[in-house]
């Protein structure tokens, strides 16, 4: 249980390493490197949801006797999942990141805001993700070990780095020191792991519906690929660029979880 309160800190360790990058660069990232990266992150998170949330939900409804029919919770967990994200985006008004983009470097601190609040949303179905595929391992799953929770882990803190220098680079271009821009994009991932404790613990009083669970995070995740990562790699010159980024990001999530998994 010790090694799992830990490994749940790694993705605020990627969104923490991102946001030192306003230490090191100016103004933004490059546009090319921003389209990589968004890429990249929307290939990791995707065959995250497939290998690390979707399947292990699928393998776990039929070891619990339900057959060809395995596939229910995964798809009401996913599309609930979908659907939650799309409310919150409806209830809450945030900043995309690709609109903030289009402002250029010398963006004002109320957009910078916004932007905080898009990036904090989104990670907070991470931070379920990683919080519900630990629960499965220590609920005894068969279909989930410590080490496949870990790629997932670690497969989210490589994609939270960009988040990182998302955040703190813009904030410190509209004026803020270079030090508060820092906290505000470390602070933005501190809902992943806070989050994936709370899910852990109410997953206690919830282990007959962890498949729903699983496939909830993994909604929750392709959600904000599709309205967020794949439009941010994808817009003005250069889209191949994203795209290779995605195969990479995929490639590399789906080694990590067979390999550790």
């Amino acid at each position: 249980m010790k090694e799992v309160m830990l490994a749940v800190w790694i993705p605020f360790l990627g969104t923490t390493l991102g946001s030192a990058c306003v230490f090191f660069m100016k103004d933004k990232l490059n546009d090319k490197v921003q389209k990589a990266l968004s890429g990249f992150a929307a290939g990791v998170m995707i065959a995250a949801s497939v290998w690390s949330l979707l399947i292990p939900a699928m393998n776990m409804a039929d070891e619990n006797g339900m057959g060809k029919m395995s596939f229910v919770p995964a798809a009401v967990g996913l599309l609930l999942g979908v659907f939650f994200l799309l409310l919150l985006d409806v209830l809450i008004p945030h900043l995309h990141v690709n609109e903030e983009e289009a402002e250029g470097p010398k963006v004002s601190l109320k957009k910078s805001t916004m932007l905080i609040l898009a990036v904090t949303l989104h990670n907070i179905p991470e931070g379920m993700a990683v919080g519900v595929t630990f629960a499965g391992m220590l609920s005894g799953e068969s279909t989930i070990t410590f080490m496949g929770a870990m790629a997932l882990a670690i497969g989210i803190a490589i994609q939270n780095f960009p988040e990182g220098a998302i955040i703190s680079m813009p904030v410190c271009a509209a004026g803020e020191g270079k030090g508060k821009a820092f906290l505000y994009g470390t602070l933005s991932g501190i809902v992943e792991p806070l989050g994936a404790l709370l899910t852990i613990w109410l997953s206690s009083y919830f282990v007959g519906i962890m498949p729903y669970l699983l496939a909830f995070a993994a909604g929750a995740m392709i959600y904000v690929v599709v309205e967020e990562l794949i439009p941010e790699s994808a817009a003005g010159e250069h889209s191949n660029i994203g795209t290779i980024g995605f195969a990479i990001g995929f490639v590399l999530m789906m080694i990590l979880d067979v390999v550790l998994g």
